[in-house]
Formats: C-alpha cells, structure tokens, sequence
C-alpha cells in the first residue's frame, strides 16, 4: 500500500449473496485477502467519484442502471427523478432481463454538473443495483 502509513480496523454488515459474490471475485483474481480485496475496491470507487466529479460543460451521454424491478416504489420514484429532467434525458430504453431485473438506458444531454446529479440520485436509490454515466463534450 503505498502512501499508506497508518491502518484503521472497521466492521461491516453486507448480505450474505453480496459477501459470497465478493468472495468469488477475489478467489477469481488471486486476492490474499477481502481486507486487500476492499482496498481495492474503495480506491477504484474513489477514482471513479473523483472522474465523475470532474463531468463538467455541456455534455451528450448516456447512462446505464440495473434495478430490482420489485422494490416497492422503485418505479415510481426513478420515474419521478427522470422527469424532473425532462430538459436533460432525450430517451430511454428498458429492457427485461429477468422477471425481477431490469436494464435501462438513459440518454442525457446538459451540463455534466446536472448530468452527474440526475446519476447520482439515481443510483441512491434502494433497489438499485448499479449506475453507470459515460459522457463526451460537446463542441460548438
């Protein structure tokens, strides 16, 4: 761990699937432990949050969401934030991946400051199970 000097002990509560896929993931790329495995993850979090955070001027994208189609109230209120930014999201495509998951894809065009805010208060939402926005610039 480079930079690293001094080391803080936490304790976590995480579903037992979640764990388990974790587990398999770290088996998979050779991990010596999940305390590394976690590292790991929380720098590329990290890195990804500071990418994101620097989304800014007008921008054409799209983002992509998982979500538990059976979370109560989940559609509605993704539903809800969508048409907040109604200015911003210039189509969407929902897919069925299975009878409870479902896909959708968002296309976006704005001030990636907006942009970033439509994503992240999508992907605070429970049930949602990943979000990911891509943008480019766009130029005059």
């Amino acid at each position: 761990m480079s930079g690293d000097t001094e080391l803080s002990r936490i304790g976590i509560s995480l579903p037992k699937n979640l764990l388990d896929k974790f587990d398999e993931i770290l088996s998979l790329r050779g991990y010596s432990s999940r305390s590394e495995g976690i590292r790991d993850s929380i720098r590329s979090y990290i890195t990804h949050y500071q990418w994101i955070s620097d989304v800014k001027g007008e921008r054409q994208g799209v983002i992509t969401m998982v979500y538990d189609h059976d979370q109560r109230g989940l559609l509605q209120t993704l539903t809800e934030i969508q048409h907040q930014y109604a200015q911003n999201i210039q189509a969407s495509l929902h897919s069925h991946v299975t009878h409870n998951k479902c896909l959708e894809v968002i296309l976006i065009r704005g001030d990636g400051v907006v942009l970033k805010d439509i994503t992240e208060r999508l992907m605070a939402q429970k049930g949602v199970e990943a979000v990911k926005l891509t943008t480019i610039p766009v130029e005059s």
